[in-house]
């Protein structure tokens, strides 16, 4: 199966994207299996912490997978996309904590972007390429500017350029930088798993109540403007393999 999950004895919930031959990215029937797993944690009561991460020693996600897109010549609805990025199409006030290293890039910085906590490894690489492709990731445009800043989410997404893990830690779009992120990420979540369930989610639904709402305000507006980029000469490079030739065309 592409995604993973299973329960541990301290009641965390571990969800392994399991894709490593094609660096995690994530197709249609992938992100449609994340939305039905955060539904199912959403309502297990024996679910107290989510920690996500992905399988192999490259990447957590290389985001969604290129290749299906130049297959079908579509992206995945955004309906079904925003029930794949944990919080956003299904409510979950249960914490979840990602734990990040290798490449993660597009979607799969989205899913980490929308966890509670971003545990990385040191050699993690993050990035939203969209741009460069004739794409964009929507979602994260209207959440990465409340955890890092305007400016820097500006950076970030109309440069598409790749940053480090230090880099990472110094906007504040990751909360450390260890050696072992799995590690690190289930030791926290004992500790999450170890407070009232019904405390911890009220407060996370407090503290991303503006979040939340801000979202579901622009998702019509994310909707049109990912199927606006569907029409452009540069994502029908893409979708004919001929990538860059669209940049040219004025």
């Amino acid at each position: 199966m592409s995604i993973l999950h299973e329960m541990t004895a301290d009641g965390i919930m571990v969800v392994t994207l399991n894709r490593p031959d094609k660096l995690n990215a994530l197709d249609v029937p992938s992100k449609e299996q994340l939305g039905r797993i955060w539904a199912q944690a959403a309502a297990d009561p024996q679910v107290r912490v989510i920690v996500l991460r992905g399988a192999g020693e490259k990447a957590f996600c290389a985001g969604s997978d290129i290749k299906e897109i130049q297959r079908t010549g579509m992206m995945v609805s955004t309906d079904t996309l925003m029930k794949a990025i944990p919080g956003i199409g299904v409510e979950l006030h249960k914490p979840v904590v990602a734990a990040l290293h290798g490449f993660t890039i597009g979607m799969g910085l989205t899913l980490a972007i929308h966890c509670d906590f971003r545990i990385a490894g040191e050699g993690a690489r993050f990035g939203f390429p969209e741009v460069q492709h004739g794409m964009i990731s929507g979602i994260s445009a209207v959440t990465l500017p409340g955890i890092v800043g305007e400016p820097a989410a500006l950076d970030m997404m109309l440069s598409g350029r790749v940053i480090g893990s230090a880099e990472a830690l110094a906007i504040g779009l990751v909360h450390r930088v260890v050696q072992d992120p799995f590690g690190e990420a289930l030791a926290l979540a004992r500790t999450l798993a170890k407070n009232s369930p019904k405390a911890v989610a009220l407060t996370k639904q407090l503290v991303l109540a503006d979040r939340r709402t801000r979202v579901q305000r622009f998702a019509a507006e994310v909707d049109h403007a990912r199927i606006a980029v569907t029409e452009s000469d540069e994502y029908r490079d893409v979708v004919q393999q001929k990538p860059g030739t669209g940049r040219a065309r004025t």
